[in-house]
Parts: C-alpha cells; structure tokens; sequence
C-alpha cells in the first residue's frame, strides 16, 4: 500500500525551486526589521536573556560568514561546527550554506555524553575548518589532542567574524544537487555516517513540513529547544522559518534538561500567536512527570497549535499523560502530532497533523508478528497499540516486502520505503551503502515510481490511509521461530515493577546454538530507594510477566544504575550499543551498587 503524492511546486519548473538559502535575502529585503531568530540564554539569566536577529540582521551575518569561509577553505570541502548551541550557530550554518563550503552540523566536545558519536563523524567528515568560540577553543584544542582525528587547516571563531565582510559576497548560483551539509545519523544501530543533505532535499523537507503542519494561521512562529546538530532541531529550527520567512525562538538542550517546563513556558509567552513545536517521545514523558498542578498554574498553551511527537517508538501512555498533565493550561486535544521521519529522508516523512486526536488502535501481537494487522479490542489480552503517524506530504511512502521489493497492501507489515526530493543523494564516502540504502527498486512498480527508493530499515504498516510504525528491522527479536518487537517486551519490563525507570529498557537478542536469547537490560528508578530494593524480586518480576505475555523465557535480566541504557541524539532507545555495552560487561549494575554499600 502506498502514501501520497510528491508537491507541483517542487517539481521541475514549480514555483519552489528556489534553493531555500536564497530566501533570507528576500526577507531582507521584504521585511528586514521583523524577527528572524530568537536565542533563548538561561545561562546567562536563570529566567532566559533573549537574544534576538531581525532578517536583515540574519542575511548580514550568514553573508560576512559566508566570506569568511571561502577566505580559509574552497567550495566542497567541510566545516565542522564545534560550538555551543547559539545565534552563531545558527549564523554559521546559513553561512555554509551560502558559500557552497559543506557544513558539518556538530556539537561543542564538552557536551556530555555524545563523545563517540562525535569522533566517528568528525573522523568521518574529514573537516578543513572548524568553526567555533573562544569559550569553547579549550573543550576543541582537547578534543584533538586526545584522539587520532585530522586536524583542521583553520580554526574560525564564530563570534569573531567582521559583519562588514557582507558587503564583499556576491551571489553564486545554488544548484539543487549541491551537498548542503552532512547530517550525521544518531547511531542507533551502527556507527554514524553522513547523510548528504543537498539544497534540493533541504528546500523540499521545509515545504514538505510547513504542508504536513498546515499552518495557515497568521504569525506562525516555532519554539524548540532540539539540538542544532540533529536532523529534527536543525530542519525545524532553521529551514522551517525560512520557507515564509516566520520567526523561530529556541534554546539549547541542556536547558530544558535542566529545567523541561521552560519549553512550556516559552510557548505561553506567545500570545495571539500560532505556535510549531517539535520532540522526541521522551521529552513529553518528561515534560508530563514534571508539570505539577503548580507548576502548570498560570501557563496559557491555548496557542500551542502543533507539537509534533516525531521519535519511534511513540508511546500511547505518554499521549495521554502529556494530554492530561497540560489540559489546564488550555492544550488542545488535538495539538499532538505523532509523525515518522528519518535523516536519510532529510527527516520529515509523515505527520498526523490534522487537529484531532492522535489515533491509537488495538492489534493482535502475535498477527503483527507475522506481518499481518488484526484489530482487537482496546487492553486485551495479547494486543499492542499503535499510534498513527499519519499521512506523507509531498512524497510517496510505501510498504514493500524486503525480499521480494513488492509492495504489500493495506494492513500487511513490510519496509517502510521513501521516494520524494527529500530523500539524500547517498552516504559522505560510501557509495557500497548508499546504494544499499537509497537505491530501492520496486519489482512490479505498477503506476509508482520504480525508484529510487530509500530503504528505511523499518517496519511498517498502512491501514486506513494512515502510517503505523511497528519497529526497526534490525532490533527484531526471533525466538524459536517467532517474532517480537522489542519495544513490546520493554513495555511489559518496565510495567512489571514499579523499580524499573519507565522507558529506559532496552531489550536485544544474543545468538543462541538453536536459537536467540533474550536480554533485557533496565535502569533502576531513583524514586524507590536503595535500602528497599530487592533486586531478585525485580527480577522474578521481568521474567515472569515477559513469560506470561509474550511466551518467551527471558535469558537474562540486568538491573542497571541510572544512565546506563544508551539512547541516540534523538532520544531513542539505542539496543545495539546497550547490546554491546553489555557484551563489554561495561554496564554497572544495582547488585553491584548494594553490594558495595555493604
């Protein structure tokens, strides 16, 4: 079953064939004095010292950064962004995008937790600049004394750059197959490799989302606080505003870790406005387990027209308890928008963004398994439910049979396939997986196109009219013969016990001399203390309710300390590290803990 269709105005002579960087020029020019983007520093002021770029300011900047970087390196080659998450950011990659230099969207090396991540793309990307900050200088001088990385020919300091170079660009043409930038994936399953995001795919994802959004209220404006260096916060943040030239208000990711209700509060002090937001299911949990009846007093969200729930898998209870916890300050049923997308598809794919409900249906486990969608009743026995992510804009989804490239029809399981403008020119350097990957071909296209395709890498499935995600096909877990979906079995973990921090389970297979084992690693919570814990009931508890509910044993159950289970940039859950980490026997357990405090 196929989705969609691809947008007139991106098709070749359509009116949106404009590169998207060329539009900050006609913003200058149109309405220079309104506000472009809008930082949000809680560093410097615990209550949010905004800074704020009207589009003329913007163009100016992007323009005297465009020079500086062809003053240090030529067209084609890369420029890493080793700095925090500021205007400057955002000014350097508008810069890149001018100067045909290819950005490398990254991260200041002294952001926790994303070091690995960070040596595999900068090693990957070869840079011959990296742009940066005084502050930051010490954290990048580290970082390349400490690894066997290449050293870059110039350092640039983002902060630095002379505002009065502008005068001196002149405009290039911008070719729709030009690399843009390089957008490194999260790592959920192998090591990070980089997409090549054209101007093409980076003009049709911005128009592909403002479509799937249909924000056709007055003074749309976009609130984030997603980091600038992953797929998601980059496209929203940056392109998006772009298309109409609207404004976009953000901050960084450490501050809404350190603080979730100001992402709400940020949203309320938009009044009369048409708000956008964006996030992975995590940050809806988190943001739902912190808004106290307090805490949400006063927070007017009546303005909140769409938050887009765009990490897999998306829980049904976070919809709910995100909609409950946030019902007082006026948040509308039907603002919550689950939608798929990926960055080898530049990331927008599907939303359900209509105003109404996110759509949850009730299907048979052991059918979905065996690729087939039967409905059940609501919380029966043996069922799954399963969000709806709605409808591709502007280009084609369908569901293929990976082994015989057929397409399935509607309610049998199969491999989410992508063809649009959005969909990457390949891998930076590898053209063996870029072929695999974005090379796809239908074998009986019938009235689709034959390719090429992009292969996600996920199960999917169509009912209805509507995409329903079911789970990567890497993480597929068979045992005896069956199969099972690993968020299925960590749903039912982390619900055996209340000791078990909910969504931080990761649950992965181990090959087996007849067949595979199933591990189940799970964090502990912090709200049931130590001196209470019994960690063999915790674990009686897992196996048991896997046992009853799936019909498998479980081969071993680890209880970890908190922060052990490794997630990607986006906040999934990321099996194949946890995997090895547990391989590695790096993992540090709660038996571990108790034993030494006694």
């Amino acid at each position: 079953m196929a989705l969609g269709s691809l947008l007139p105005e991106l098709l070749p002579g359509g009116s949106g064939r404009t590169p998207l960087i060329e539009r900050i020029a006609r913003w200058a020019r149109e309405k220079p004095d309104a506000p472009a983007f809008t930082f949000v520093d809680y560093s410097a002021d615990p209550s949010g010292a905004h800074r704020t770029l009207n589009w003329a300011e913007a163009d100016r900047r992007a323009r005297a950064t465009a020079v500086t970087l062809r003053q240090v390196t030529g067209p084609g080659e890369r420029a890493a962004l080793l700095l925090p998450q500021t205007l400057e950011y955002m000014m350097t990659m508008l810069g890149a995008l001018y100067s045909h230099v290819i950005a490398v969207p990254l991260f200041s090396p002294d952001l926790p937790g994303h070091a690995d991540r960070l040596i595999g793309a900068y090693a990957d990307a070869e840079p011959a600049v990296i742009v940066t900050t005084r502050n930051a200088l010490p954290h990048v001088e580290k970082f390349l004394a400490d690894h066997d990385v290449p050293r870059p020919k110039e350092i640039v300091f983002a902060e630095e750059i002379d505002l009065s170079l502008a005068d001196r660009w002149e405009d290039e043409p911008v070719a729709f197959d030009d690399v843009a930038y390089l957008q490194y994936t999260s790592g959920s399953t192998r090591r990070p490799a980089g997409v090549e995001i054209t101007h093409g795919n980076v003009t049709a994802n911005a128009a592909q989302l403002w479509a799937g959004w249909a924000p056709e209220k007055p003074d749309p404006e976009l609130v984030s606080w997603l980091p600038l260096f992953h797929d998601m916060g980059l496209i929203a943040t940056m392109a998006l505003p772009l298309v109409r030239g609207d404004h976009a208000i953000y901050t960084d990711p450490v501050s809404f870790i350190m603080n979730p209700m100001r992402w709400l509060q940020l949203i309320a002090e938009r009044p009369g406005k048409n708000v956008y937001t964006a996030g992975p299911n995590f940050a809806y949990e988190y943001v739902a387990s912190m808004a106290s009846p307090e805490k949400v007093a006063g927070l007017d969200l009546s303005g909140l027209t769409t938050c887009l729930n765009g990490a897999e898998p998306i829980r049904t209870a976070t919809l709910s308890t995100f909609a409950d916890a946030l019902a007082p300050a006026g948040l509308r049923p039907g603002a919550q928008a689950p939608g798929y997308g990926l960055a080898e598809a530049t990331v927008f794919v599907t939303a359900a963004a209509e105003d109404v409900p996110p759509k949850v249906i009730s299907v048979d486990r052991d059918a979905l398994t065996q690729g087939d969608l039967r409905l059940r009743d609501e919380d029966g026995e043996g069922t799954s439910a399963l969000v709806s992510c709605g409808r591709p804009s502007g280009q084609i989804v369908a569901i293929v049979d990976p082994e015989t490239c057929t397409e399935q029809p509607d309610g049998r399981v199969g491999e989410i396939w992508v063809h649009g403008p959005n969909t990457a020119l390949g891998y930076w350097r590898n053209s063996e997986r870029s072929q695999d990957t974005f090379g796809g071909e239908l074998s009986e296209p019938g009235e689709l196109p034959s390719g090429p395709w992009m292969k996600t890498g996920d199960y999917g499935v169509v009912h209805d009219g509507e995409l329903y995600v079911t789970g990567r096909i890497k993480d597929l877990v068979i045992v005896d013969g069956r199969n099972h979906y690993p968020q299925d079995i960590e749903v039912t973990a982390q619900e055996a016990h209340p000791a078990i921090r909910p969504e931080y389970v990761a649950a992965f297979a181990l090959t087996g001399e007849e067949t595979e084992r199933l591990v189940v690693v799970a964090e502990r919570n912090r709200r049931v203390p130590l001196g209470r814990l019994d960690v063999d009931e915790v674990e009686s508890a897992v196996r048991g309710a896997v046992n009853v509910e799936h019909e498998m044993s479980v081969h071993d159950f680890v209880l970890i300390e908190p922060g052990g289970v490794s997630r990607t940039s986006s906040g999934k859950i990321a099996r194949a590290a946890t995997r090895q980490r547990y391989l590695d026997g790096d993992l540090a357990t709660t038996a571990a803990r108790l034993a030494s405090r006694k």
